[in-house]
């Protein structure tokens, strides 16, 4: 009589690993292929790391808080990207497969974490896009006002927020305005989702570009 295998426990299930022969396997026969050169990826790391919150927030942390000392914070930052850069570059080297954290996390310390890191990812690139949408939108809002086009107030905010300007509520007819919702930041966020529909290297392509164009500014 066939005996069944010992049933294991929770915690055993949550931290199961997967070995990094079994990954490749899988790695192997799917159907991922790859378009990307080394200077797409190079570009690509580089553009994750020097994001668009340079032009976001350094001209305000300079001017209300640290001043010139701001370029020491842009160095320690650099230093910190650098050991991070170098962590991924060891995995990847060590595990050249799809997944990045997910698939790390997977095979070292097991499937909870990587669950963990994977939702943790999901919620930061999340906030992160719709962080860096609204201060895009900001700019483009003042950039069409210097050439006398003016986005209705209603259409450049969160939904349910009432502008206020120098601490004082913007009134339209009488009454505060109480946004809508952003409609720069929305454009944005649905033109990029279009380009990375559009195909991996398009968006490389485009990405290239930026790149060059905020690495020479």
């Amino acid at each position: 009589m066939a005996t069944m295998p010992p049933r294991r426990g929770v915690l055993e299930r949550m931290f199961a690993r997967k070995s990094i022969a079994q990954v490749q396997r899988e790695t192997a026969s799917s159907e991922l292929k790859r378009t990307l050169g080394k200077w797409n990826l190079l570009l690509l790391g580089v553009g994750c790391i020097i994001g668009a919150g340079i032009f976001v927030r350094t001209g305000s942390a300079a001017a209300l808080h640290a001043g010139p000392a701001v370029l020491l914070s842009f160095v320690v930052a650099g230093i910190v990207c650098a050991f991070a850069g170098l962590c991924y570059a060891e995995l990847s080297s060590t595990l050249p497969v799809s997944g990045s954290a997910y698939t790390y996390g997977y095979t070292t310390l097991g499937e909870f974490v990587a669950w963990t890191m994977g939702a943790l990812l999901l919620l930061e690139y999340g906030l992160a896009a719709s962080v860096v949408a609204v201060g895009w939108g900001g700019y483009v809002v003042s950039l069409l006002a210097d050439f006398g086009l003016h986005i209705p107030p209603q259409f450049t905010g969160p939904a349910g927020y009432t502008l206020m300007r120098d601490g004082v509520p913007v009134l339209v007819d009488g009454q505060p305005v109480t946004t809508i919702f952003n409609l720069p930041a929305f454009l944005i966020c649905l033109a990029l989702a279009g380009l990375l529909v559009r195909g991996v290297s398009e968006s490389a392509k485009v990405n290239n570009i930026i790149v060059a164009i905020k690495v020479s500014v």
